[in-house]
C-alpha cells in the first residue's frame, strides 16, 4: 500500500499510468522536457525538476515499449506454433502425395 507521501505526491509515470497515458504522449511530452532544457534559461531547480521528470518519463516510454515488444514478441511465437502444426497435419482429402 503506498504511503502518504505517496498518494499526496505520484511521480509522473505513476501518474501517466493512472491517466492511461499513450507511449506518444508520453514520448511528445520528453522532447518537449529536452526541447526546454536545451533551450536554457532555466534556473538550476527548474532544469533539475525538468530533468527529472525527463527521466520519469524516458523510463515510462521503454516500459511501453518493452511491453509492445513482448506482445509482438508472443504473437510471433504463437503464430509459428500454430503454423508448425499445419505443417504437420496430415492430409485431410485423404488422397496422400500431392500430384
Amino acid at each position: 500500500m503506498p504511503s502518504r507521501s505517496e498518494k499526496k505526491n505520484p511521480t509522473a509515470s505513476q501518474e501517466a499510468a493512472a491517466q492511461g497515458e499513450t507511449f506518444e504522449q508520453a514520448f511528445t511530452r520528453l522532447e518537449e522536457s529536452v526541447r526546454r532544457l536545451e533551450a536554457g534559461q532555466l534556473t538550476l531547480d527548474e532544469a533539475t525538476k525538468i530533468y527529472e521528470e525527463g527521466m520519469r518519463l524516458a523510463k515510462r516510454c521503454n516500459e511501453l515499449l518493452s511491453r509492445a515488444e513482448l506482445r509482438i514478441t508472443r504473437l510471433q511465437s504463437e503464430f509459428a506454433e500454430q503454423m508448425s502444426m499445419v505443417d504437420e497435419a496430415p492430409a485431410e482429402d485423404g488422397e496422400g502425395d500431392p500430384k
